[in-house]
């Protein structure tokens, strides 16, 4: 893969080969400038020969391509994968919350003086996903001569994806619409009979198919079912609920077209003077270059080039990490504790360093490398980009001795991997 060049005075020049980089690095006329992405900076005077850029952006709900093309030359393409378990981890926060003001710990008072949102506010896990894909087109087209922005965005209806014929004031009308309230549309959607043992004249209840925090309270996540049959015996694997929750998590959802139509509109006010344009022109751009799909090739034809050919076919993957958990509790608090927590000690699955290493850190261990994601007591457990865990050679479980570690270095909350295909 290419590597980014700076000039003295910091301003990016054309990239160069890897090669090039090192002979510069050894005869002293560059330096490196950061690691990730790696980047060098001339320590000469040098204008250098610069040449228009245009950087193509496919934009997603959870993967973004970028690629950078000069004339018909791809010289850069980058991957970059978004965190998508914001919404669960702050539900799981608010249930640990509520739960621990009725135990014996340290008392927080409610808030009740947050409940105002400023303009512009867009829930946390739309927010940290529209600032990252900003944060990293920022950046890379830092790194770049003369860029020009191409960003493919996405328009989406999602109430005519779930009915084609929707039109007019149904579209104000919800499923429990007529309605005293949702769980009396689902027994009149199932006509009042259990749906696990077909019986009428039973007190009934609503069952969640997919419980909180990943589930929702939505008719489509709701189910009849009555007192005798919504036991744990049938919520337990193998059981009727229990399969249900399975067959549910393969349904098609509609949470990402929404945050496309936010993010569509974040851009046209961030990028006024970017070349817009949507799917339907990419992918006949595409197919016009004879390129597959993929996120990094709709990033080419978002572009506007011509033709493509791709200096390098490596990749430069990005990949977000949670590094920071900042819960002082958990749903069990004090399970495996000698002693009661009264002083609200972080439990050890929240430790933020152990032994010399930190969390995101960059470590190699029989021949692999990997990166630290969590502590135990006397270990560490070491996942790949990929969200496989390294273990020991024959051993089941996923803990590995820090005393096998080799440090490669430190991380923030990004891990970078150059991919070959």
């Amino acid at each position: 893969m290419l590597v980014f060049v700076i000039n003295k005075d910091g301003k990016p020049l054309m990239p160069c080969k890897p090669q090039r980089a090192r002979n510069l690095l050894k005869h002293g006329k560059a330096a490196i400038s950061r690691y990730k992405p790696f980047t060098i900076q001339l320590l000469y005077g040098s204008s250098g020969y610069v040449q228009p850029i245009d950087i193509g952006v496919d934009t997603g709900a959870k993967h973004i391509g970028v690629a950078a093309v000069s004339g018909s030359r791809v010289i850069i393409t980058c991957e970059i994968e978004l965190r998508d378990d914001i919404k669960s981890n702050l539900e799981t926060k608010k249930i640990y919350r509520r739960g621990r003001r009725s135990r014996k710990c340290r008392y927080r008072r409610p808030r009740f003086l947050n409940r105002g949102k400023p303009g512009g506010w867009l829930p946390p896990s739309i927010r940290s996903r529209i600032d990252n894909t900003f944060f990293w087109m920022d950046k890379l087209s830092s790194l770049l001569p003369m860029p020009c922005l191409h960003i493919e965005v996405g328009k989406f209806d999602a109430a005519k994806m779930i009915d084609p014929d929707i039109g007019g004031v149904v579209y104000q009308q919800g499923d429990s619409y007529g309605f005293y309230a949702t769980r009396y549309f689902v027994f009149a959607r199932d006509n009042y009979t259990c749906q696990v043992c077909g019986k009428k004249d039973r007190v009934l209840r609503t069952h969640h198919i997919i419980f909180k925090p990943e589930g929702t309270d939505r008719p489509d996540n709701l189910i009849t079912v009555c007192v005798d049959c919504h036991n744990h015996k049938n919520h337990q694997p193998g059981g009727i609920l229990y399969k249900w929750k399975e067959e549910r998590k393969k349904v098609k959802r509609y949470k990402e077209p929404p945050f496309m139509n936010s993010l569509r509109v974040k851009v046209y006010r961030r990028y006024p003077k970017a070349d817009i344009t949507y799917g339907n022109v990419t992918t006949v751009r595409r197919r016009a270059l004879g390129l597959g799909k993929s996120h990094i090739n709709d990033a080419v034809a978002a572009s506007g080039a011509v033709s493509a050919a791709f200096v390098t076919p490596d990749t430069l993957y990005i990949k977000q990490f949670r590094k920071k958990k900042r819960s002082l509790h958990e749903a069990t608090a004090r399970k495996g504790r000698t002693v009661k927590n009264v002083t609200s000690k972080r439990s050890k699955k929240n430790t933020p360093a152990q032994d010399g290493f930190y969390l995101n850190d960059k470590v190699s261990l029989f021949g692999k490398e990997g990166y630290i994601s969590g502590f135990t007591r006397g270990g560490v457990f070491v996942k790949s980009i990929s969200g496989g865990y390294i273990t020991l050679e024959g051993k089941a479980y996923k803990q590995v001795p820090a005393k096998s570690l080799k440090l490669v270095c430190h991380n923030n909350n990004w891990q970078v991997e150059i991919r070959s295909p």
